[in-house]
């Protein structure tokens, strides 16, 4: 299914003209609306204009690049970011680390959810100033495409799966093949066994079978539990809670997995809110579950024991 059709049948469902759906062009754009910032605060001396025309093509290329077959409309692309610190240009090459984070609406609510939020410390690629970023959809180009290509499925699978069950699997095997073209590249961050939280070990959490119960969790947390609690808040917080027993699973098969530091950086502050309001059995169940998940994070999962607002 694609997402034009879930969407469409949402806005349906909410009240949102239908008949947006036949307007010409309405559903022609691409899938992403990415902000880019590229920080090279850390390098001293010379120009900095590499870097300036660096952040304009990764935000030309994330945007104007059509990555999938699926129909989208302007008000459904999907909200992502990217931010790159450098701290090293040498020879044409940049080194840092990439903050990436993806976000999508909550239905009935003018409430932004954080989908994924994860900091990648394995960034290395050559750019000459200047150079184009060209989009080749059977080739890695070199390292930076195949980093921002690599982001872009990722962002699409985890966006479809939110709003389907399971419904991002295509993507997450376009990711799968830049992960295993990426490795022949020589550089780091694509290896299986080099470190669980790098670009192989992100992906792996959503597909590896004793771990990948996190991509129905997404989808029963976001489109069964936030979506509906606007109308029906303990129904809603309800199956979010039901979900968060995914957590507990990942961690008894894969401690190491980075499917629970992404979950942690992206859903902590909001459980802390979604629960302020609920029943002191519920968030003592919620901080009973996720304590011994996230020991370092007591105050915050006190938060929710407590029934305070972030």
């Amino acid at each position: 299914m694609r997402r034009r059709e879930v969407n469409c049948r949402l806005l349906k469902k909410f009240g949102v003209a239908l008949a947006l759906c036949l307007v010409p062009g309405w559903c022609a754009a691409q899938e992403l609306n990415c902000a880019v910032e590229v920080n090279a605060q850390k390098i001293e001396g010379g120009s900095k204009s590499v870097f300036q025309t660096l952040q304009e093509a990764i935000t030309e290329y994330m945007n104007e690049t059509k990555f999938s077959n699926a129909t989208f409309a302007v008000n459904e692309k999907i909200d992502c970011r990217l931010f790159l610190t450098v701290s090293e240009y040498t020879d044409d090459r940049i080194t840092g680390d990439l903050q990436v984070q993806l976000s999508r609406p909550v239905y009935n609510s003018s409430y932004t959810t954080t989908l994924f939020n994860f900091k990648d410390n394995r960034v290395s690629f050559e750019y000459r100033e200047g150079e184009p970023i060209i989009f080749n959809e059977t080739t890695l180009e070199d390292n930076l495409t195949a980093i921002l290509n690599y982001y872009a499925y990722l962002f699409l699978a985890l966006d479809f799966d939110s709003f389907s069950p399971m419904g991002g699997q295509p993507y997450y095997d376009r990711a799968q093949s830049i992960v295993q073209s990426a490795q022949s590249l020589g550089e780091t961050g694509w290896k299986a066994f080099e470190d669980p939280k790098n670009r192989s070990g992100v992906l792996s959490s959503f597909t590896q079978p004793s771990t990948s119960m996190f991509r129905q969790m997404l989808y029963d947390y976001h489109r069964k539990g936030l979506d509906e609690m606007v109308t029906a808040p303990d129904k809603g917080r309800a199956v979010i809670t039901e979900s968060l027993n995914a957590i507990e699973k990942i961690y008894q098969a894969d401690a190491m997995s980075a499917a629970l530091s992404i979950f942690r950086d992206s859903k902590l502050d909001e459980l802390v809110n979604i629960y302020s309001k609920a029943p002191q059995t519920e968030r003592e169940a919620v901080y009973k579950l996720l304590q011994p998940i996230f020991p370092a994070e007591n105050e915050r999962l006190q938060k929710i024991r407590r029934g305070e607002e972030q």
